[in-house]
């Protein structure tokens, strides 16, 4: 198993920059597809970006596309979400998640992740 913790979160007005990471442990994480989820009061947990084992492709939900990047140090085990211009409507818990390790493609499906984080919050004020 991976284990997975979230930090960076916080209060922030609309428009700064935030970087989320998610540091992980019990196995290398260069044999997982590495995706981030956020899901905000009352409503679903959806798809925010992901990324292959290499890095070499990243995927995004059209909400955040343009403003958020994902990426990943395989070498210090730790996937970032960076946050740039982030919006009221960005506020949620963010989780970051691990794909099974016989997986090697991107999904914007919350079951096709096995390992997840506690999460951790993301409060953006107007």
């Amino acid at each position: 198993q991976v284990q997975l913790v979230e930090s960076g979160g916080g209060l922030v007005q609309a428009g700064v920059s935030l970087r989320l990471s998610c540091a992980a442990s019990g196995r290398t994480l260069s044999n997982y597809v590495m995706g981030w989820f956020r899901q905000a009061p009352g409503k679903e947990r959806e798809f925010v970006a992901a990324i292959t084992r290499s890095g070499g492709r990243t995927d995004y939900a059209d909400s955040v596309k343009g403003r958020f990047t994902i990426s990943r140090d395989n070498a210090k085990t730790t996937v970032y979400l960076q946050m740039n211009d982030v919006k009221p409507e960005d506020t949620a818990v963010y989780y970051c998640a691990a794909r099974g390790s016989t997986y090697y493609v991107t999904s914007a499906r919350s079951d096709q992740y096995d390992y997840w984080g506690q999460g951790t919050q993301v409060t953006v004020s107007s």
